[in-house]
């Protein structure tokens, strides 16, 4: 089986067999689209999204083009009616996988932009920042090992961002609206 991206070419390493599909309409009704890697441009293939299925794997999906505005994250499972279930509206227009990673995880966060200030260095799971680094102003992050999702709110709870090994140098670079992150967590089940 060969996965194409948005344009027709091929995006997937082989052995890579993970796999989302958007339904147009609630309880899988409608015309559907499946996609099997990133994509930035869904429009194309769909009016609305209403369900969702994951067959495998995680992504997190996108309202806007070029995986902008406000994301989501789904792991496997059937999400029969996505603006009850998760507050979205039927706009979504781009996804990004979430490669399977295995190893360590480590982030740096700083307090200012550009990798200022002070720097507090995270390993695991943190269900509360003010409680464990004195400070819920984020400004810049430092990915360097994993995957991880940024919540606004502590105990992993509402807007949420995705993070994927890489330099932050603000939080307008990982889609945040302000510098203000409540909690932070590693993606570890892909199951």
């Amino acid at each position: 089986m060969q996965a194409q991206d948005c344009w027709g070419g091929c995006f997937l390493s082989e052995g890579s067999y993970d796999s989302i599909i958007f339904y147009e309409d609630r309880n899988f009704g409608g015309r559907h689209h499946e996609c099997m890697s990133d994509c930035a441009d869904l429009h194309s293939y769909f009016n609305r999204c209403n369900s969702i299925r994951v067959e495998s794997g995680c992504f997190m999906i996108y309202e806007r083009p070029n995986y902008m505005g406000h994301q989501y994250f789904l792991r496997r499972g059937e999400y029969a009616d996505c603006q009850r279930m998760m507050g979205m509206t039927d706009c979504v227009r781009s996804c990004r996988m979430i490669p399977m990673y295995r190893g360590n995880y480590r982030m740096r966060l700083y307090e200012r932009s550009d990798m200022g200030g002070q720097m507090m260095e995270l390993m695991d799971d943190c269900p509360n920042v003010m409680d464990r680094f004195h400070m819920s102003d984020i400004h810049s992050c430092n990915v360097m090992d994993g995957h991880w999702l940024m919540y606004e709110q502590a105990n992993y709870r509402g807007r949420h961002y995705y993070l994927r090994p890489g330099e932050y140098r603000r939080y307008s670079d990982w889609g945040g609206m302000s510098p203000r992150i409540g909690s932070l967590r590693r993606i570890t089940d892909f199951n």
